[in-house]
C-alpha cells in the first residue's frame, strides 16, 4: 500500500534535483517520517486532502506511460512550530542540505542534467549522506506499476493537475518513484517543467497499481473501486488510454460517460452514441492504493530533520 513517506519521498527528489543536491533515499525517508511521527512535534501533521476540491482528471501517455496534469495557485505558507531533534542526530557528520526556498529557478535543461546526475552519483550518495547513521536494510524489493501525480493546490483548496506519468511496468519503489517524481515534473508535455518557484504550491499523490484482471467487457468494471484500461482499433488506428480507480468519481461519471471520456483522451473523435461501433475493444481492470501529502507536511518534516542535523 501507497505510504505519506513515498509521497514525501516525492518531493525529497524533486526538491533535490530543483537544488542540485543529492537527496535522502526511500529507505532514509521512511525511516525518519516514523521517528518523526514518534515525536509530538509529528503528532497530527498529515492533513485530510479529502476537503480538498479537485479539479481536472488523469489520462494517459503512450507506450505503456500514463500522464494526467493539474493547474494550482499558491499556498499560503503556516508557520513552522516548534523543532525537536530526532534520535541519533548527534552523530551526523554534515551540513544540511539547502532550503526549498531558493530564489532562483532552474531552467529545463539544467533540472533534467540534474535529474542524470542523480542516477550518476547514487553509489556515492549513500556514502557521504549526512544521514549515514540510518540503517540500512536488505535492498528493498517490493515492485509495482505506479503512477506519480503533482498538483498545485490554491488558497482556496482549489487542487489542480500540475503533471501526472506512470508506468504499468512493475518498478522496484526506490529506483520507480525518483524516476517517476521527476518525469511527472519535468517530462509532461501538457505543461512546462515544474519550477523551484513552484514547490510551496505544490501537492503529491502517489498511487500503486495491483489485480490487474481482463474485462468480459468494457462495462465490466466497478465505479470508485477499479481503474480501466483500453486499447481499440478505428479506421485502421490503434489507440489505448487509461484513467486511475478515483478519476470517475471525481469526475460524477457513470461507467459509461467514464468510457466515452478515455476513448476520446485516447483520440477517438467519434459521437458518443457511437463509442461500441468500434473494432476489438480490449479493457483491463485494475485496484490503486493511493496516499497524498503536501508540500507543507514535506516542508516541516524537512526542517526538523534539517533542525536536527544543525544541532548535533
Amino acid at each position: 500500500m501507497a505510504s505519506t513517506a513515498y509521497c514525501l519521498y516525492c518531493f525529497e527528489v524533486l526538491a533535490a534535483s530543483l537544488e542540485k543536491r543529492q537527496p535522502l533515499d526511500l529507505k532514509q525517508v521512511e525511516e525518519l517520517w516514523e521517528q518523526y511521527n514518534d515525536s509530538p512535534l509529528g503528532t497530527g501533521i498529515v492533513e485530510d486532502e479529502k476537503d480538498v476540491e479537485m479539479t481536472d482528471d488523469e489520462d494517459v501517455g503512450g507506450d505503456g506511460e500514463e500522464e494526467a496534469g493539474e493547474e494550482v495557485g499558491e499556498e499560503d505558507e503556516e508557520p513552522i512550530g516548534r523543532t525537536l531533534r530526532p534520535r541519533e542526530m548527534s552523530r551526523l557528520q554534515a551540513p544540511s542540505p539547502a532550503s526549498a526556498s531558493s530564489s532562483s529557478s532552474p531552467s529545463t535543461s539544467s533540472a533534467n542534467s540534474s535529474r542524470t546526475g542523480l542516477s550518476e552519483n547514487s553509489k556515492s550518495s549513500s556514502r557521504s549522506s549526512p544521514f549515514s547513521f540510518i540503517r540500512r536494510s536488505a535492498t528493498q524489493r517490493e515492485e509495482h506499476p505506479l503512477f506519480v501525480t503533482w498538483n498545485t493546490v490554491n488558497s482556496r483548496g482549489h487542487k489542480s493537475l500540475r503533471g501526472c506519468i506512470g508506468t504499468f511496468q512493475a518498478q522496484e519503489l526506490s529506483s520507480g518513484l525518483r524516476s517517476y517524481a521527476l518525469t511527472s515534473a519535468f517530462d509532461d508535455l501538457r505543461f512546462s517543467p515544474i519550477s523551484l518557484s513552484e514547490l510551496p504550491s505544490l501537492s503529491n499523490h502517489v498511487t500503486l497499481l495491483m489485480a490487474f484482471t481482463p474485462c468480459k467487457g468494457p462495462l465490466d468494471w466497478t465505479l470508485g473501486t477499479h481503474g480501466i484500461r483500453i486499447s481499440f482499433s478505428h479506421q485502421g488506428k490503434r489507440y489505448g488510454s487509461t484513467y486511475l480507480p478515483d478519476v470517475a468519481v471525481e469526475q460524477g461519471w457513470t461507467k459509461e460517460e467514464t468510457l466515452v471520456s478515455l476513448m476520446r483522451k485516447a483520440g477517438w473523435s467519434g459521437r458518443s452514441s457511437e463509442w461500441r461501433k468500434v473494432s476489438d475493444m480490449k479493457c483491463v481492470r485494475y485496484e490503486g492504493k493511493g496516499a497524498d501529502a503536501s508540500y507543507r507536511v514535506w516542508r516541516e518534516w524537512r526542517k526538523w530533520v534539517n533542525d536536527g542535523v544543525k544541532g548535533r
